[in-house]
């Protein structure tokens, strides 16, 4: 007797969720002004009053596959 593994009961095994996008810690900025991304600084999708070190997405992407573990 084999075992399904290509689903689960509800259908969804294996499906690709939708795009996950960091919450900024100010929260998302509505319009300009925004930060600069602190590598490139190409315009970040953080307000310029956030604290802290804001990166773009492209950046935040690249830091992210630097800084994963490999293991």
């Amino acid at each position: 007797m084999g075992v399904d593994t290509d689903t689960d009961a509800d259908g969804t095994y294996c499906e690709t969720p939708g795009p996950i996008a960091p919450v900024p810690p100010g929260g998302a900025a509505d319009g300009p002004p925004y930060a600069e991304c602190v590598l490139c600084r190409e315009p970040t999708e953080y307000l310029e009053s956030t604290k802290g070190a804001t990166l773009c997405p492209v950046c935040a992407w690249q830091e992210a596959g630097r800084t994963a573990c490999s293991g």
